[in-house]
């Protein structure tokens, strides 16, 4: 529990029940500590100051700020006044919350999304692929894997018509920065049981940031996760991008079955990028289309895995 002190970059907080509410210095908010990873905004760590901590996502996380992009103005400052405990005594934790623990089904198909780095498109691109293969027919998972817990990328998979909807908030985490590789893929295999035991044939996974990023390289070169990724969707925002992040992908043995992004929006980039990474881009309208998004898992489940994901 933490008083507002400063207004910041972070002027709203997100509620429980779905919107932003306004925040103003003297309010009381509850936050949960977590770390956060965010280029385009804050890095920061799960530690508290009792004099004066920084609000580092507006999904409600607090910490402290170690790095910060130069276009923010700065995290909101709170006091933490407390922390919310039981009547035992033990602190309140996301965890407790968590969906019951599943093990990881067989009968799925499962697509992973990442991107060359934040904003890159990779939301856009699991929403539209998720929406164009449930308007074909198929009952769909959309699931975030990695990030800092907030409801923009969850609603938005709501809004596709998804069978089934979760993020690693579900599993327990506030935020998968700097948590142990195991326990992030414990919780993304037990999420998509969930999808599986709620009917779904097929799930489509985000993976935060870009593919440098710790956490997502990690678990791009896990045994473990390689060994159930049937497809991977490559998204960029410009062709130099998706050279680069197909070269990168490539060099760890994965050849991307779907490049898209916000590179897709732009016909010249296009040319481009096709021309220079020997790649097909896919555009927004193609993943929303059904007989499109039909194709394209086709092609995935008909695609021999060796040659999609190698040792």
């Amino acid at each position: 529990m933490c008083e507002v002190q400063k207004i910041g970059s972070h002027k709203r907080v997100q509620l429980n029940v779905g919107r932003y509410s306004t925040l103003y210095p003297g309010d009381t908010v509850v936050l949960a500590c977590g770390a956060r990873y965010a280029p385009d905004q804050y890095e920061g760590i799960a530690v508290i100051d009792e004099s004066s901590s920084d609000m580092l996502a507006g999904g409600g996380v607090i910490g402290t700020m170690r790095k910060s992009n130069h276009r923010m103005s700065g995290p909101t400052k709170v006091k933490p006044l407390g922390v919310i405990s039981r009547s035992n005594g033990a602190p309140v934790n996301i965890a407790d919350y968590a969906m019951a623990n599943m093990v990881l089904p067989i009968n799925l198909t499962i697509v992973a999304a990442v991107g060359s780095s934040m904003n890159g498109g990779k939301t856009t691109a699991v929403a539209s692929f998720a929406h164009g293969l449930s308007k074909a027919g198929h009952k769909v998972a959309a699931i975030k894997v990695t990030g800092t817990g907030s409801f923009g990328d969850y609603n938005a998979y709501l809004d596709t018509a998804s069978h089934f909807v979760a993020d690693f908030v579900d599993a327990g985490m506030v935020s998968t920065y700097q948590l142990p590789v195991s326990q992030i893929i414990s919780g993304m295999n037990s999420l998509l049981g969930h999808a599986s035991a709620a009917g779904c044939d097929v799930a489509v996974i985000e993976f935060a940031d870009g593919i440098f990023q710790a956490e997502t390289a990690a678990l791009l070169k896990s045994p473990e996760v390689r060994q159930i990724l049937d497809g991977v969707i490559f998204a960029a925002p410009c062709a130099a991008s998706v050279v680069g992040g197909c070269e990168a992908l490539r060099s760890m043995g994965i050849e991307p079955s779907i490049v898209t992004g916000k590179v897709s929006a732009s016909p010249m980039a296009v040319e481009e990028a096709e021309k220079a990474a020997a790649v097909s881009i896919a555009t927004k309208e193609e993943l929303l289309s059904p007989e499109a998004a039909r194709g394209l898992l086709e092609f995935i489940r008909n695609s021999n895995r060796d040659q999609v994901l190698t040792a």
